[in-house]
């Protein structure tokens, strides 16, 4: 819960900072219709490859497209892009990636791991990472999972983008606010600050359960 307070207070202060320019960057995007959204996809789909972190632009997304459509286009770019990560792992930079991780004693534990169980643990590994994110794309495509279970385990990413998009609509939503264009009565930011709050406890015991499960089937 003081995490969740935390990140509520960091919010708040982001939205304040950006309230002279989200307004105008949101319009930018959004103004080129679907071409707009494609752009952002994209290049959402290029950092992941380039191993950019992928949080302010997530972020950017539930300020830009809401909760629904900013869940929707990211988690299809951030597949998209950790797909084309892992292939590139497996067939083309295969030896720059091994020599990368080749001592890391945790992902050895999860090669053998999948070697067993391979869609359940990827699961588990995009519902706690326990690599980065981008890292992680490239180092499992170094394991014996199978293509399809690697892209169907990419639904375990679903409840920290989520998270991630509601922190980004609230920053989104006070940035408007500051920006004097948002017409929202108290009412609507009460029930915003609630389901934050709620987003942010049950990230966290999906989070815990998944590290449970992971430590328990790789041994780590």
């Amino acid at each position: 819960m003081l995490v969740g307070i935390v990140a509520i207070t960091a919010l708040l202060s982001l939205g304040r900072q950006l309230g002279g320019y989200l307004p105008d960057f949101a319009a930018w995007v959004t103004g080129f219709g679907w071409e707009g959204v494609l752009i952002f996809m994209a290049g959402y789909i290029v950092a992941t490859v380039a191993f950019v972190p992928g949080s302010v632009l997530t972020l950017a997304a539930g300020a830009i497209f809401g909760l629904g459509s900013g869940l929707l286009y990211v988690w299809i770019a951030a597949s998209m892009g950790a797909t084309a990560s892992f292939l590139l792992s497996r067939y083309i930079a295969r030896q720059i990636i091994e020599d990368r991780i080749h001592e890391n004693v945790r992902f050895a534990a999860i090669d053998r791991a999948i070697g067993r169980e391979g869609l359940k643990i990827v699961v588990l590994l995009r519902l706690n990472p326990i690599l980065p994110f981008n890292l992680l794309n490239y180092a499992l495509g170094l394991t014996s999972v199978s293509f399809s279970d690697y892209v169907l385990a990419s639904l375990g990413m679903l409840p920290g983008t989520f998270l991630y998009i509601y922190y980004g609509k609230v920053a989104g939503d006070v940035a408007m606010l500051a920006g004097g264009a948002s017409m929202r009565g108290p009412g609507y930011y009460a029930i915003l600050g609630l389901g934050l709050v709620a987003t942010i406890v049950l990230t966290t015991l999906v989070t815990r359960t998944a590290r449970k499960a992971l430590q328990e089937a790789t041994g780590d």
